[in-house]
């Protein structure tokens, strides 16, 4: 008798940015570094997890900003050790610098950059799309369509780094990061190679005398690359052909062939063949051009932008953003898509039944959209509430994170990038000097923001004397990306590592800021006060002024006395200040009454909402009224 001998599979319903990490640590990447920012917050905190469990000798670190992630990955990589750097797309804005340079270098340990796009967008100031970076630099990016895919795709993005001597790059959308897969698990590959970083100024340093041999090594490189993408990488590559006469063809990558081919079969259509591309640059463009002879016309659907279509020589019988036929701007939803193949195919062709079943589910529940707020006993709303409350007819230049929902208060006038809060005032205190606009400047940034790029700022703000209010919103925490640590909190990731906090104090008076004031953010009236003081010092004295306000953030769960509160409705005017210009979920308004009320479901009791009402109509409950 032949005993049988089966492998058991581990598997585990895993999120797409937990299935990258997977992938990351599994493939022995030995250093990983990001900076937070959806869509692509999950993933380093997977790693530091998925590190321990495995005991890898990984070194895995948030890094202050993008481009000091990317660099330090890119460092160890220079040592010949496996490194990845992740980031969201407009994160990569920030790193370009680095990130454009080191696309020409004979790398000596592989190079792997995860950024996560957000089509749409969700959570960004852009829905720019990250494959054109990859193009612009000159290297290989692999795009997924579901979790799984992500995760094989990083041992080849690793795997093609170490061939080439090339950076690589993984992007995956909002619908990989955020969806959920059985995904295979692995076991813990060793890294390969040497890791010891050897003096060789010939091939670290980028002199340009260095680029003009570097760059048509590079050119050859791609070429290279592109071939392999031809012939190699039918995994990712591959057509499914109909099963009757084909009318239309579609090349799609990443999410969107998974959203396609769901909307086909829910339509009931076998006429219509679909090759599905899974690294975009460089194109194979060969094999996409071989598949677009055998249709009439042919559909392409990517996200966001036409990197696809433009890489192809010939666009005639190309339908897409290029004439029109896909929409330019936003994210390609199921429905948008339905939509798209619903018209290419003609009068008389079905609407996927969820199509129709959404916009039924939408009409039947009369759903309204809610905007965007600030937590229930939020401390920037407190901050804000101050601040315009101290100097109304300030300029309130802000920055990039849940703050930038102060929108709502009326309590910021610009948002542009992460630190911009700072340079925006000092160009507004330039036009000062030159105008009659004398008007006060308050700026808003948070504490991660601060660190992120908000010093450089600063910096130059002391350096060429900007009279400005800086208001440093501190609430221990990167709130709107997930929680994470930053230099002011000082924890790390893995276990047993420990950081060191930077006082954000005593880095504004590093950089030559005098006035600098800490108080507690959900003190109001002592807020009020601050910045009245800190915009006299700075108008005096010509220089930048610093108040933090400090208050845990209510996401970490920490203890605070309970302030019941109410409205007394003999005092409430229906003035509606408390809903326009504090805009807290547990406060709502009545419309029937005309008068405030206080919403059990989100009210927290911190109480602050007391310093609100010009009327005193807010007050501490000392019944069961509310």
């Amino acid at each position: 008798m032949t005993e049988v001998l089966q492998t058991v599979t581990k598997k585990a319903i895993l999120l797409g940015n937990e299935a990258i990490a997977r992938g990351i640590v599994e493939a022995g990447c030995l250093v990983a570094t990001a900076y937070p920012g959806t869509p692509s917050s999950e993933i380093l905190p997977a790693v530091a997890k998925y590190a321990d469990e495995m005991n890898s000798p990984m070194a895995v670190e948030w890094g202050v900003n993008e481009k000091v992630a990317f660099e330090t990955a890119m460092g160890a990589s220079f040592a010949g050790a496996r490194s990845c750097a992740v980031m969201k797309q407009v994160g990569l804005n920030v790193a370009a610098d680095p990130f454009m340079s080191v696309a020409s270098y004979e790398m000596n340990g592989a190079l792997l950059l995860v950024v996560a796009d957000d089509p749409g967008p969700h959570s960004s100031q852009t829905e720019q799309d990250s494959r054109y970076f990859a193009m612009f630099a000159k290297i290989p990016c692999f795009d997924p369509a579901s979790a799984a895919e992500a995760k094989e795709m990083v041992f080849d993005a690793f795997a093609l780094s170490e061939r080439f001597k090339i950076m690589t790059m993984l992007r995956p959308t909002v619908r990989v990061d955020h969806c959920r897969q059985d995904v295979e698990l692995g076991e813990l590959q060793k890294q390969p190679g040497t890791v010891r970083f050897e003096k060789d100024a010939s091939r670290w340093v980028s002199l340009p005398a260095k680029v003009r041999i570097n760059h048509p090594k590079l050119n050859k490189k791609i070429a290279d690359i592109r071939e392999a993408f031809e012939t190699e990488f039918g995994k990712y590559n591959y057509e499914v052909p109909p099963k009757k006469e084909g009318v239309l063809g579609i090349v799609a990558s990443g999410v969107s062939f998974s959203l396609v081919t769901d909307i086909l079969k829910g339509m009931g259509r076998e006429d219509v063949g679909i090759l599905k591309i899974g690294t975009p640059q460089p194109l194979p463009v060969k094999m996409v051009a071989s598949f677009m002879e055998k249709y009439p016309k042919v559909l392409f659907l990517e996200e966001t932008y036409p990197v696809m279509e433009m890489q192809m020589p010939d666009r005639t019988k190309i339908l897409g953003r290029w004439n029109g036929v896909v929409p330019s701007a936003g994210e390609l939803l199921p429905e948008v898509i339905a939509e798209i193949v619903s018209k290419v195919l003609g009068p008389g062709a079905p609407e996927a039944p969820e199509t129709e079943m959404l916009k039924s589910a939408i009409q039947e529940l009369g759903i309204t959209p809610r905007k965007p707020m600030l937590c229930p006993g939020c401390p920037h709303r407190a901050s804000f509430f101050a601040i315009r409350q101290a100097i109304p007819n300030a300029i309130n230049p802000s920055d990039i994170g849940c703050y930038s929902l102060g929108v709502n208060q009326k309590g910021l006038d610009t948002v542009v990038a992460m630190g911009a809060s700072v340079t925006v005032s000092s160009g507004l205190s330039l036009v000062s000097r030159i105008t009659d606009d004398k008007r006060p400047i308050v700026a808003t940034i948070g504490d991660s923001t601060f660190f992120h790029m908000g010093l450089l700022g600063l910096v130059n703000a002391v350096y060429n004397k900007h009279p400005l209010v800086l208001a440093v919103l501190d609430n221990s925490i990167t709130a709107m990306t997930g929680g994470q640590a930053n230099p002011a909190v000082g924890t790390k990731l893995r276990k047993g590592d420990e950081g060191r906090v930077v006082d954000i104090e005593q880095a504004c008076r590093g950089c030559g800021v005098s006035h600098v004031v800490t108080l507690n953010a959900y003190d109001v009236a002592a807020g009020k006060a601050a910045v009245k003081e800190a915009w006299e010092y700075a108008k005096e004295h010509e220089e930048p002024a610093v108040i933090i306000f400090r208050y845990p953030c209510m996401l970490l769960r920490h203890e605070q006395a309970k302030i019941r509160v109410m409205v007394d409705q003999e005092k409430c005017v229906g003035c509606k200040f408390c809903i326009n210009f504090f805009n807290c979920p547990g406060l709502v308004f009545n419309d029937a009454a005309n008068k405030a009320v206080i919403d059990d479901r989100f009210c927290v009791s911190c109480g602050v909402c007391r310093s609100v009402c010009p009327h005193g109509a807010i007050v501490e409950a000392s019944g069961e009224g509310r």
